[in-house]
């Protein structure tokens, strides 16, 4: 979790609860799509900490359409914020437009929001756009005294942009998630890995690699994570990882080889 400053953890247990009530008052009164971007622009300047004047951009122009708001720090767009009215729920069709939006401005980065609702997607950009969601949070639910809240909150706010916070988070999620710890276990140096400790607790057990790999994938990790695409990709990652970890280890016993071999002047 990334160090936050007590200002900024101050600025939240101020300001949260405040916009909260506003946004309570919101719902009840069912406030239009144009009221909701205004108390939109109120998260982002009191809660996020970004400038009203100089780094919310409104009505943001795209190729002759337009986003909502938009976030500008030193004459880049740091991401896009496409907005419904309070009481609408979210659905894929808002995040379609959306996503054109930003990959037609190559910006990476969306959030998609009724206010009380907070998705925030990565998109890929490459010969097709693929988004992702990497995180998402109910504002009217949120603690400024709980440290995840505050994690979530300070992504979004300026000093976390200004200090990749986002990317730091997004690298952390791709890293740390049972497709990639489940694709570590049935990758061959950690099956040898196990199997090699089974052998330590029974010496006279037969056991090899495919069996360990038949229990893992039907005993241990759920059938939904076996079936998934995210395992396949996981898959791929690590086994590039690891190859990569295999060649740096042969340049490096060579070169270790090679200054042994030298035989120093006398």
């Amino acid at each position: 979790m990334p160090s936050i400053p007590k200002k900024i953890l101050d600025r939240y247990k101020k300001e949260v609860p405040v916009l909260q009530k506003v946004l309570k008052t919101a719902i009840d009164r069912e406030l239009n799509e144009a009221d909701t971007v205004s108390i939109v622009k109120g998260i982002l300047s009191d809660v996020f900490g970004f400038d009203k004047y100089l780094e919310i951009t409104s009505e943001y122009a795209i190729r002759g359409t337009y986003c909502d708001l938009a976030i500008k720090m030193d004459g880049k767009i740091q991401y896009l914020i496409e907005v419904k009215a309070v009481w609408t729920k979210l659905n894929y069709s808002h995040l379609r437009q959306a996503v054109n939006y930003g990959a037609n401005e190559g910006v990476k980065w969306i959030v998609l929001t009724n206010g009380i609702q907070w998705k925030i997607y990565k998109l890929k950009i490459d010969q097709k756009v693929e988004e992702e969601l990497v995180f998402e949070f109910n504002f009217l639910e949120m603690s400024p005294r709980k440290a995840e809240d505050q994690e979530l909150l300070y992504l979004l706010s300026k000093r976390g942009v200004a200090k990749s916070a986002r990317d730091d988070y997004y690298e952390r999620v791709q890293s740390v998630n049972r497709y990639v710890i489940s694709a570590l276990l049935l990758s061959e140096p950690y099956l040898g890995y196990i199997r090699r400790d089974l052998k330590k607790l029974a010496a006279s057990a037969k056991v090899d690699n495919s069996e360990i790999e038949k229990i893992i994938r039907h005993e241990v990790i759920k059938r939904e994570v076996d079936v998934s695409d995210e395992l396949s990709k996981a898959k791929s990652r690590i086994a590039k990882m690891q190859k990569k970890t295999t060649r740096r280890k042969t340049v490096t016993r060579k070169s270790e080889a090679k200054a042994q071999t030298i035989v120093p002047k006398s």
